[in-house]
C-alpha cells in the first residue's frame, strides 16, 4: 500500500504555521484544529510557501517546560530543528513511511509531491491502514474470533 492511499481518505486541508508566529499561536492552532502537530512553514520570495519542518505538541511542552511561562511568547522558529525536513512522497509504501518515522523518532510525515506540500500522515494513520489490511486479507477463524471476545 502506497502513502497516498491514506491521503484519499483524509481531510485535504494541511494544517500550517508561519516559522515567525509564537507558540502560543500554535497551540490555539493545534486545539482549534483537534491535531497534534502543524507543517511549519516559511515563505521565500523566490521559491513561494517551503515546509521546513513539524511543530508538535512537544514543542509547546517543551517551550513551556524551559522557559517557563516567556515560553509561550517564543516564535516557533527558536523550537523547530533545522535539520533537514523529513519527508515523503505520495508514491511511498507505508513500510518506507514507518521506517522514516522510526528511524528519526517522529510520529508526523509530511507528504511532499513535486515540491509541493500535499498532506501530512501519522503514525495512527500508518497502523489503522496495516490493521485494516490485515483483517481484510484474512477471513477470521472461530478461534480467532473467541480470543478477540474474550481481550
Amino acid at each position: 500500500m502506497q502513502v497516498g492511499n491514506i491521503l484519499r481518505k483524509k481531510a485535504a486541508r494541511v494544517a500550517t504555521v508561519r516559522m515567525n508566529e509564537t507558540v502560543a499561536i500554535a497551540a490555539q492552532l493545534m486545539r482549534s484544529g483537534n491535531i497534534s502537530a502543524l507543517v511549519v512553514k516559511d515563505v521565500v520570495r523566490t521559491e513561494g510557501n517551503t515546509a521546513v519542518g513539524m511543530f508538535t505538541e512537544r514543542d509547546v511542552v517543551r517551550a513551556i517546560a524551559e522557559h517557563g511561562a516567556a515560553g509561550v511568547s517564543m516564535k516557533v522558529s527558536q523550537l523547530i530543528s533545522v535539520q533537514q525536513l523529513v519527508s515523503c512522497s505520495s508514491t511511498d509504501t507505508l513500510e518506507h513511511a514507518r521506517h522514516l518515522m522510526n528511524k528519526h523518532h517522529i510520529r508526523h510525515l509530511p507528504v511532499i509531491d513535486d515540491y509541493i506540500l500535499i498532506g501530512v500522515i501519522s503514525i495512527r494513520d500508518i497502523s489503522t491502514a496495516f490493521d485494516e489490511a490485515a483483517s481484510s486479507a484474512s477471513p477470521e477463524t472461530p478461534l480467532a474470533a473467541q480470543s478477540q471476545r474474550v481481550a
